[in-house]
């Protein structure tokens, strides 16, 4: 874990947890409806059940990566059935997805690797999704123009994701501190890149190096945002004060319900609509015209919300 939340404890600002299922959770103002109501559960049982016979989280995230894969490939075939069957493996692998973070939380199983393989599942899915759309929409009598939308939509699909998934670590960094954050920077990340060895830590490092660029890329589109944690870090160093995690709470939230719109539930429920119509490639259209504005709305307002703390922090 970077410096920064190794330095800065936050007072958890959530009400008490009353059952072990919601200890399991992240956050009740980053969690969406359709997971609190399906998929926590559901990941919930296989947490116990891994738990119990002592398989680890990792584990799991790759399971649930071939379990993505799978469903992908079946969204090639234009036969219903198959597309179903594509549909129940996805939404198992999610469920699967849900159930890796439920036991790390559980059985304080976290590690950095735990984190990448997490935030890369989903994209192994949606490139096989993406990879099966554009071979069906060939055989539909589309030209191979269609891969243009298709690496377009798989690009978009990539941004949208890593930032929704950054955005929620700060707004949980700000709220529960280290005990419910994973926000790294790639300050830190850098020196322990550096810290490898090609030869005797070839796969790790690689690893690494993967996972650095994948947070520039978050930081990137987040400058005010950076400004702001620079100016936390310095400012600072003991605790973050009350007022500052009330009020970042209060501005900050309503911006959480985009970064789950533009993550799994809301782009799947529409990809399998287009699926029983039996019109995929519509779905790349979605990607780019319809989340897209979304990922910019979310992030010029997630700007402004950092601009005003910063400024007050610096004033």
């Amino acid at each position: 874990m970077d410096n920064l939340t190794q330095k800065i404890p936050t007072q958890e600002l959530e009400e008490p947890k009353s059952s072990a299922f919601e200890s399991s959770l992240k956050s009740s103002d980053t969690e969406e409806q359709i997971d609190i109501w399906f998929y926590r559960p559901i990941g919930y049982q296989i947490a116990l059940f891994c738990a119990k016979v002592g398989i680890t989280p990792n584990p799991v995230t790759i399971v649930s990566i071939f379990f993505g894969v799978a469903a992908g490939i079946l969204f090639y075939y234009q036969e219903l059935w198959i597309n179903v069957i594509g549909m129940l493996l996805l939404v198992f692998a999610n469920s699967l997805d849900s159930a890796d973070g439920q036991l790390a939380r559980m059985t304080n199983n976290k590690s950095r690797l735990g984190r990448i393989l997490d935030g890369a599942a989903g994209d192994f899915w949606f490139i096989a999704i993406h990879i099966a759309i554009c071979l069906r929409s060939q055989n539909e009598g589309w030209s191979a123009l269609i891969w243009v939308p298709g690496v377009l939509a798989g690009a978009s699909h990539v941004v949208q994701s890593a930032m929704a998934d950054y955005y929620r670590n700060v707004h949980l960094f700000f709220i529960k501190g280290t005990s419910g954050s994973e926000l790294d920077n790639s300050l830190e990340l850098q020196k322990e890149y550096d810290a490898l060895s090609w030869g005797k830590d070839f796969g790790m490092k690689l690893v690494a190096r993967f996972y650095m660029n994948y947070t520039k890329m978050q930081e990137s589109f987040s400058p005010n945002l950076q400004k702001l944690l620079g100016a936390v870090r310095t400012k600072y160093r003991t605790g973050l004060p009350q007022w500052l995690v009330t009020e970042f709470r209060a501005q900050n939230k309503p911006l959480m319900k985009y970064t789950n719109i533009i993550q799994f539930n809301t782009r799947v429920l529409f990809l399998f609509l287009w699926l029983f119509i039996d019109q995929a490639w519509i779905y790349f259209l979605f990607d780019i015209f319809i989340l897209n504005p979304i990922l910019i709305y979310m992030c010029v307002n997630q700007e402004k919300v950092s601009r005003h703390f910063y400024q007050k922090i610096v004033s």
